[in-house]
């Protein structure tokens, strides 16, 4: 069983920054893809970012040069880097994790996700 936890949440203005952190319970960079979802009050859960190993991240329209996903020299770590941060960004954010290399079709798909994290809120003000 893979534990997730994610920490980093918290309230900024509009065009602030963030960064997010989930550890694993297991080393992520051995093969697992890890990913980001999102979930707005009163709306589905979203894809955010994913990285599948020896692969670079890949993004939702939506944060696509605004948001980085990397990973941490320990393996078990990644991060979502939010910059130019807008309202619209308010969410609870997720941490998911599968141990096997997803298909760039399906890093966006929550149910290839077995792990998930409990989640944080990440709150941006007018």
């Amino acid at each position: 069983q893979v534990q997730l936890a994610e920490s980093g949440g918290g309230l900024v203005e509009t065009g602030g920054s963030l960064r997010l952190s989930c550890a694993a319970s297991v080393r992520s960079d051995s093969g697992y893809t890890m990913a980001w979802f999102r979930q707005a009050p009163g709306k589905q859960r979203e894809f955010v970012a994913g990285v599948r190993a020896r692969s670079s991240a890949s993004y939702a329209s939506s944060v696509r040069g605004r948001f980085t996903l990397t990973r941490g020299n320990a393996g078990n770590t990644v991060y979502l880097q939010m910059d130019r941060l807008k309202p619209d960004d308010t969410a609870v954010y997720y941490c998911a994790a599968s141990s096997r290399y997803l298909i760039t079709s399906s890093l966006g798909t929550e149910s290839a996700y077995p792990y998930w994290g409990q989640g944080t809120q990440v709150s941006i003000s007018d």
